[in-house]
Protein backbone atom coordinates (compact mmCIF):
# COMPACT_ATOMS: atom_id res chain seq x y z
CA UNK A 1 0.00 0.00 0.00
CA UNK A 2 1.18 3.05 -1.07
CA UNK A 3 2.25 5.86 1.65
CA UNK A 4 0.56 9.40 2.24
CA UNK A 5 1.98 12.53 3.08
CA UNK A 6 0.48 15.38 4.20
CA UNK A 7 2.14 18.80 4.01
CA UNK A 8 1.52 22.17 5.22
CA UNK A 9 2.65 25.35 3.22
CA UNK A 10 3.08 23.53 -0.17
CA UNK A 11 2.26 26.41 -2.37
CA UNK A 12 5.95 27.59 -2.71
CA UNK A 13 9.43 26.78 -1.69
CA UNK A 14 10.31 23.77 0.65
CA UNK A 15 6.59 22.60 0.65
CA UNK A 16 6.32 22.73 -2.99
CA UNK A 17 9.19 21.05 -3.66
CA UNK A 18 9.04 17.99 -1.08
CA UNK A 19 5.24 17.64 -2.60
CA UNK A 20 7.28 16.98 -6.04
CA UNK A 21 9.75 15.02 -4.58
CA UNK A 22 7.51 12.71 -2.69
CA UNK A 23 4.87 12.30 -5.93
CA UNK A 24 8.14 11.13 -8.02
CA UNK A 25 8.89 8.70 -5.35
CA UNK A 26 5.58 6.89 -5.52
CA UNK A 27 3.42 8.40 -2.31
CA UNK A 28 0.15 9.70 -1.72
CA UNK A 29 0.64 13.46 -1.10
CA UNK A 30 -1.70 15.70 0.68
CA UNK A 31 -0.77 19.07 -0.80
CA UNK A 32 -1.97 21.97 1.39
CA UNK A 33 -2.07 25.65 1.38
CA UNK A 34 -4.12 28.26 1.98
CA UNK A 35 -5.00 29.44 -1.59
CA UNK A 36 -5.90 26.00 -3.80
CA UNK A 37 -7.79 27.55 -6.04
CA UNK A 38 -4.69 29.10 -7.27
CA UNK A 39 -2.88 26.25 -7.80
CA UNK A 40 -2.26 24.51 -11.76
CA UNK A 41 0.50 22.73 -11.10
CA UNK A 42 0.62 20.20 -8.35
CA UNK A 43 -3.65 19.16 -9.13
CA UNK A 44 -1.91 17.57 -12.38
CA UNK A 45 -0.09 15.27 -11.02
CA UNK A 46 -1.28 11.90 -10.03
CA UNK A 47 -1.70 11.13 -6.77
CA UNK A 48 -1.61 14.23 -5.33
CA UNK A 49 -4.31 15.76 -3.37
CA UNK A 50 -4.51 19.74 -3.42
CA UNK A 51 -6.58 21.14 -0.72
CA UNK A 52 -6.90 23.95 1.54
CA UNK A 53 -5.01 24.38 4.78
CA UNK A 54 -4.27 27.44 6.68
CA UNK A 55 -2.82 27.01 9.83
CA UNK A 56 -4.28 29.87 11.77
CA UNK A 57 -7.36 28.68 10.74
CA UNK A 58 -8.15 25.27 12.99
CA UNK A 59 -11.36 23.88 10.63
CA UNK A 60 -9.31 24.57 7.63
CA UNK A 61 -6.74 22.26 9.54
CA UNK A 62 -9.58 19.33 10.55
CA UNK A 63 -10.95 19.47 7.21
CA UNK A 64 -7.69 18.88 5.43
CA UNK A 65 -6.65 15.65 7.46
CA UNK A 66 -10.52 14.29 6.89
CA UNK A 67 -10.17 14.79 3.87
CA UNK A 68 -6.71 13.01 3.29
CA UNK A 69 -7.79 10.60 4.79
CA UNK A 70 -10.67 9.80 3.37
CA UNK A 71 -9.28 10.50 -0.15
CA UNK A 72 -5.85 7.87 0.47
CA UNK A 73 -7.34 5.79 3.39
CA UNK A 74 -4.55 6.59 5.57
CA UNK A 75 -1.74 9.68 6.53
CA UNK A 76 1.30 8.11 7.57
CA UNK A 77 3.39 11.06 7.90
CA UNK A 78 2.35 14.84 8.08
CA UNK A 79 5.35 17.67 7.01
CA UNK A 80 5.31 20.74 9.34
CA UNK A 81 6.50 22.85 6.99
CA UNK A 82 4.27 26.02 6.79
CA UNK A 83 5.73 29.15 8.01
CA UNK A 84 7.95 32.90 7.54
CA UNK A 85 9.86 35.19 9.21
CA UNK A 86 9.40 38.37 10.84
CA UNK A 87 12.70 40.45 10.94
CA UNK A 88 13.46 43.79 12.02
CA UNK A 89 13.99 45.61 15.25
CA UNK A 90 11.78 43.92 17.97
CA UNK A 91 10.94 47.92 19.45
CA UNK A 92 9.05 48.60 15.91
CA UNK A 93 7.17 45.14 16.02
CA UNK A 94 3.51 45.54 16.78
CA UNK A 95 1.87 42.99 19.68
CA UNK A 96 0.03 42.04 16.58
CA UNK A 97 2.73 41.25 14.16
CA UNK A 98 4.44 39.24 16.98
CA UNK A 99 1.10 37.18 17.36
CA UNK A 100 1.20 36.41 14.43
CA UNK A 101 4.63 35.27 13.93
CA UNK A 102 3.69 32.76 16.79
CA UNK A 103 0.75 32.13 15.69
CA UNK A 104 1.89 30.79 12.08
CA UNK A 105 5.24 29.10 13.47
CA UNK A 106 4.05 27.83 16.82
CA UNK A 107 0.81 27.48 17.74
CA UNK A 108 0.04 26.25 13.55
CA UNK A 109 2.39 23.97 13.77
CA UNK A 110 0.83 22.71 17.02
CA UNK A 111 -3.06 22.79 15.98
CA UNK A 112 -1.77 20.65 12.85
CA UNK A 113 -0.08 18.12 15.24
CA UNK A 114 -3.01 17.57 17.38
CA UNK A 115 -5.44 17.30 14.91
CA UNK A 116 -3.13 14.50 13.28
CA UNK A 117 -2.34 12.71 16.08
CA UNK A 118 -5.61 10.45 17.07
CA UNK A 119 -5.48 8.98 13.33
CA UNK A 120 -1.58 8.21 14.64
CA UNK A 121 -2.46 6.71 18.01
CA UNK A 122 -5.80 4.57 16.48
CA UNK A 123 -2.93 2.94 13.85
CA UNK A 124 -0.13 3.09 16.58
CA UNK A 125 1.78 4.31 13.48
CA UNK A 126 3.22 7.64 11.78
CA UNK A 127 5.61 10.17 11.52
CA UNK A 128 5.62 14.29 11.73
CA UNK A 129 8.84 16.18 10.63
CA UNK A 130 8.83 19.77 11.64
CA UNK A 131 11.04 22.30 9.85
CA UNK A 132 12.76 24.19 11.54
CA UNK A 133 16.35 25.89 10.74
CA UNK A 134 19.54 27.04 11.90
CA UNK A 135 17.75 29.57 13.27
CA UNK A 136 16.30 27.30 15.41
CA UNK A 137 19.79 26.52 17.18
CA UNK A 138 21.31 29.88 16.38
CA UNK A 139 20.84 33.37 15.66
CA UNK A 140 21.13 36.30 13.89
CA UNK A 141 20.55 39.55 14.36
CA UNK A 142 17.30 41.43 13.63
CA UNK A 143 15.10 38.48 13.88
CA UNK A 144 14.50 38.17 17.15
CA UNK A 145 11.06 36.78 17.22
CA UNK A 146 11.81 34.49 14.01
CA UNK A 147 14.54 32.42 16.26
CA UNK A 148 12.08 32.43 18.88
CA UNK A 149 9.82 30.72 17.53
CA UNK A 150 12.24 28.28 16.04
CA UNK A 151 13.65 27.56 19.43
CA UNK A 152 10.20 26.64 20.34
CA UNK A 153 9.98 23.88 17.40
CA UNK A 154 13.10 22.51 18.58
CA UNK A 155 12.31 21.87 22.39
CA UNK A 156 8.75 21.13 21.15
CA UNK A 157 9.76 18.69 19.14
CA UNK A 158 12.60 16.70 21.25
CA UNK A 159 10.53 16.83 24.54
CA UNK A 160 7.26 15.58 22.57
CA UNK A 161 9.26 12.75 20.50
CA UNK A 162 9.26 10.67 24.44
CA UNK A 163 5.49 10.02 24.38
CA UNK A 164 5.06 9.78 20.95
CA UNK A 165 7.52 6.56 21.11
CA UNK A 166 5.24 5.68 23.89
CA UNK A 167 2.46 5.08 21.10
CA UNK A 168 4.33 4.32 17.84
CA UNK A 169 4.98 7.27 16.51
CA UNK A 170 8.32 9.30 15.10
CA UNK A 171 9.24 12.94 15.45
CA UNK A 172 12.01 14.46 13.48
CA UNK A 173 13.69 17.72 12.73
CA UNK A 174 14.91 19.38 9.22
CA UNK A 175 17.09 22.28 9.78
CA UNK A 176 17.73 23.92 6.71
CA UNK A 177 20.06 26.66 6.07
CA UNK A 178 20.08 29.41 3.61
CA UNK A 179 17.82 28.41 0.95
CA UNK A 180 16.78 29.67 -2.25
CA UNK A 181 13.21 30.12 -1.91
CA UNK A 182 11.05 33.25 -1.63
CA UNK A 183 11.17 33.79 2.48
CA UNK A 184 13.29 36.65 2.09
CA UNK A 185 10.35 37.88 0.02
CA UNK A 186 6.88 36.65 0.19
CA UNK A 187 7.75 34.92 3.25
CA UNK A 188 9.69 37.67 5.31
CA UNK A 189 7.45 40.17 7.09
CA UNK A 190 10.09 43.21 7.58
CA UNK A 191 9.18 45.93 10.65
CA UNK A 192 11.46 48.70 11.41
CA UNK A 193 10.37 52.01 12.31
CA UNK A 194 12.60 54.59 10.81
CA UNK A 195 11.95 57.21 13.04
CA UNK A 196 13.97 55.10 16.05
CA UNK A 197 17.36 56.91 14.56
CA UNK A 198 19.20 54.93 17.25
CA UNK A 199 18.64 52.03 14.82
CA UNK A 200 19.16 53.05 11.84
CA UNK A 201 22.79 52.30 10.77
CA UNK A 202 22.71 49.25 12.13
CA UNK A 203 20.22 48.16 10.35
CA UNK A 204 21.27 48.73 7.21
CA UNK A 205 24.59 47.19 7.50
CA UNK A 206 23.27 44.16 8.61
CA UNK A 207 20.35 44.09 6.22
CA UNK A 208 22.82 45.28 3.40
CA UNK A 209 24.88 42.04 4.76
CA UNK A 210 22.20 39.78 4.38
CA UNK A 211 21.40 40.92 0.40
CA UNK A 212 25.11 40.15 -0.21
CA UNK A 213 24.58 36.49 1.88
CA UNK A 214 21.20 35.69 0.38
CA UNK A 215 22.86 34.96 -3.23
CA UNK A 216 20.35 32.20 -5.05
CA UNK A 217 23.87 30.79 -6.72
CA UNK A 218 25.54 30.36 -3.79
CA UNK A 219 22.52 29.13 -1.60
CA UNK A 220 20.97 25.20 -1.01
CA UNK A 221 17.66 24.48 -2.93
CA UNK A 222 14.65 23.42 -1.53
CA UNK A 223 15.24 20.46 -3.96
CA UNK A 224 18.09 19.65 -1.24
CA UNK A 225 15.91 19.90 1.57
CA UNK A 226 12.97 18.10 -0.16
CA UNK A 227 15.66 14.89 -0.53
CA UNK A 228 16.69 15.38 3.20
CA UNK A 229 13.07 15.22 4.14
CA UNK A 230 12.91 12.45 2.38
CA UNK A 231 15.54 10.85 3.52
CA UNK A 232 13.93 11.68 7.45
CA UNK A 233 10.89 10.44 6.57
CA UNK A 234 11.97 6.71 4.85
CA UNK A 235 15.41 5.92 6.65
CA UNK A 236 13.73 3.26 9.50
CA UNK A 237 16.15 5.17 12.26
CA UNK A 238 15.17 7.25 15.21
CA UNK A 239 17.59 10.35 14.06
CA UNK A 240 16.26 13.41 15.52
CA UNK A 241 17.61 16.00 13.88
CA UNK A 242 18.48 16.29 9.79
CA UNK A 243 20.36 19.31 9.08
CA UNK A 244 19.88 20.86 5.06
CA UNK A 245 22.48 22.46 3.13
CA UNK A 246 26.77 23.07 3.71
CA UNK A 247 26.23 26.20 5.50
CA UNK A 248 23.97 24.64 7.86
CA UNK A 249 26.88 22.15 8.59
CA UNK A 250 29.42 24.56 8.61
CA UNK A 251 27.49 27.41 11.47
CA UNK A 252 26.11 24.67 13.36
CA UNK A 253 29.52 22.85 13.71
CA UNK A 254 30.73 26.41 14.57
CA UNK A 255 27.77 26.67 16.81
CA UNK A 256 28.58 23.60 18.99
CA UNK A 257 32.64 23.72 19.03
CA UNK A 258 32.50 27.80 20.06
CA UNK A 259 31.68 29.70 23.29
CA UNK A 260 28.72 32.14 22.91
CA UNK A 261 31.66 35.04 23.09
CA UNK A 262 33.47 33.57 20.44
CA UNK A 263 30.43 32.64 17.83
CA UNK A 264 28.43 36.23 18.59
CA UNK A 265 32.21 38.19 17.40
CA UNK A 266 32.52 35.59 14.96
CA UNK A 267 29.14 36.39 13.80
CA UNK A 268 29.43 40.22 13.90
CA UNK A 269 32.74 39.65 12.34
CA UNK A 270 30.99 38.24 9.14
CA UNK A 271 28.20 40.70 9.22
CA UNK A 272 30.57 43.65 9.38
CA UNK A 273 29.43 44.82 13.13
CA UNK A 274 32.88 44.03 14.72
Amino acid sequence: MKKTILITGSSTGIGRSSAIKFQKEGWNVVATMRSPEKETELDQLENVLVTKLDVLDLQSIENAINEGIEHFGKIDVVLNNAGYGLAGTFESASRESLMRQFGVNVQGLFDVTQKALPHFRANKDGMFINISSIGGKMTFPVMPVYHATKHAVEGFTESLAYEMEAIGVKVKIVEPGAIATDFGGRSMDFQHDESLTEYNEFVAGVMGKFQEMMDPTKMSTPELVADVIYTAATDGTDTLRYRAGADAEQLLNARQAMSDTEFKNMMKTQLGLA
